[in-house]
């Protein structure tokens, strides 16, 4: 018999289809998904779908993999991607069959598509130079793949994207009998631009942590290593030289026609204590705390129903789109909460979000809070505000070697005025303060994203 395991991130979308598909195999006597804290309907989706659904006791893509192996009941397991629906029907087979009749011990899928940029540029070319020995696999970081559970639970599986490449690597250590599947045409979603660095630094670094101590190391051959990953890095800058924009939004009263804390606070019945917080306490920072703790014992998908529960600025979904056209990177930041604006960033496709860290156990709030080094004053700061949006403003602008004069800030509140006021463009949008009215170059009062297309068309 088979398990499958999907380990899950976010993917509300997706994860019910391929559960389904799993489901419908033969041999396949139990699918387990393996989410990763996800901040969306992943969980109840594969649960409804037939799933045996577990939360990682890490975040991280190899804890979740790992875990799944822990739980699985059989010697036969498969891992299939969450975000992945054009599977072939007989995709659980072909890279099952070959454990089963006990010709291969591990399978590797290839697909008929072009092998991605890392894979290119540095996978290939650091095993070629680091394990002369190695076999030559068509796609070596795919993440579909077979294999015993008596031989996974020798690997070590990696916290990053070192994950995959570093299973075909301890398994080959391992002696195991490694088969190639052509698993036919898949389409999957791209990493996203600023996501490749960190990608190809991870699967350099475990290629080369699984080569430590070889015989043939030497100055030389580290300094092609460097090479590669300058190659790596220049691809990466040349594909983001059309992306030399940014428009920020706001959330609160901006993106949303109503306030998160607010809501929650009449949903919760907190609002005299909100009021209390605000009203006596003027340091950001014991603000920020002590209103974090009102949300206590609520677990994310409370907050996330809340959230819900306020609309959203009509032509949201447009202006994202018309923007991204316009070669704008578009992102949210917030003084709310990162549950919060990565489920709209997640649902309404920006690039980006920023936000205090609401801190969870178990998927409920501790009532503890994070504030992001980012939004905090430093010795470069353009203002004097001991938090400001405006620092992490800059943090973004030198991420993506953005000048400041090529960003869009859209917001509100007294909290915006310094974006606002710095940003290339700054957009007052239906805000009650006059002071943010006066610093922006362009007031909108009618709340309707529609009004931003001639200024960025």
């Amino acid at each position: 018999m088979i398990s499958v395991i999907i380990p899950a991130l976010n993917e509300a979308s997706t994860v019910a289809q391929v559960v389904q598909l799993a489901l419908k195999t033969n041999n396949v006597s139990e699918v387990i998904v393996v989410d990763d804290k996800s901040m969306d309907e992943t969980v109840v989706n594969a649960r409804n779908a037939g799933a045996t659904v577990i939360t990682s006791t890490k975040l991280g893509k190899g804890a979740s993999m790992l875990d799944g192996i822990l739980i699985a009941q059989n010697e036969c397991v498969v891992f299939l991607d969450a975000d992945i629906t054009s599977y072939q029907s007989n995709v659980i087979e072909l890279l099952s069959l070959p454990i089963l009749d006990d010709s291969a011990d591990f399978t590797k899928s290839y697909f008929d598509r072009q092998a991605g940029r890392v894979t290119e540029l540095v996978a290939k070319p650091l095993l070629a130079l680091l394990k002369p020995n190695f076999p030559t696999f068509k796609q070596p970081l795919s993440g579909m793949i077979g294999g015993k559970k008596s031989f996974f639970v020798k690997c070590k599986f990696e916290d990053g994207y070192g994950v995959d490449i570093g299973l075909l690597i301890d398994m080959f250590q391992l002696g195991a009998r490694i088969t190639e599947v052509n698993i036919g045409k898949i389409e999957n979603r791209m990493q996203q631009l600023e996501q490749l660095g960190k990608m190809s630094r991870e699967v350099a670094k475990t290629i080369i942590q699984k080569s430590s101590g070889l015989k043939h190391h030497n100055l030389e051959l580290f300094e092609n290593i460097q090479v590669v990953r300058e190659q790596m890095d220049f691809a990466i800058r040349d594909s983001l030289l059309t992306l030399k924009k940014m428009a920020i939004f706001d959330m609160d009263n901006t993106l949303l026609r109503g306030s998160f804390i607010n809501q929650a606070a009449t949903q919760f019945g907190f609002k005299e204590s909100l009021v209390e917080i605000v009203t006596n306490n003027s340091n950001p920072f014991v603000r920020t705390k002590l209103i974090a703790n009102l949300l206590k014992g609520k677990n994310l998908n409370e907050l996330i129903q809340i959230v819900e529960q306020i609309d959203v600025t009509p032509n949201l979904p447009q202006i994202i789109e018309q923007l991204k056209e316009n070669g704008y990177i578009v992102g949210i930041m917030s003084d709310s909460y990162d549950c919060i604006t990565n489920h709209l960033k997640n649902k309404y496709g920006f690039d980006f979000s920023i936000a205090n860290e609401l801190e969870f156990s178990r998927s409920i709030a501790t009532g503890e809070v994070r504030i992001p080094s980012f939004f905090i004053n430093h010795t470069k700061s353009k203002c004097k505000h001991e938090i400001c949006k405006l620092n992490s403003l800059d943090i973004l602008c030198e991420k993506y070697q953005i000048d400041i004069k090529n960003t869009l800030y859209i917001g509100d509140g007294e909290n915006d005025i310094c974006c606002i006021r710095n940003a290339g463009i700054g957009v007052s949008f239906c805000s009650t303060n006059h002071l943010v009215d006066t610093v922006a170059d362009f007031t909108i009062k009618d709340p309707d994203f529609a009004h931003l297309g001639p200024i960025i068309a």
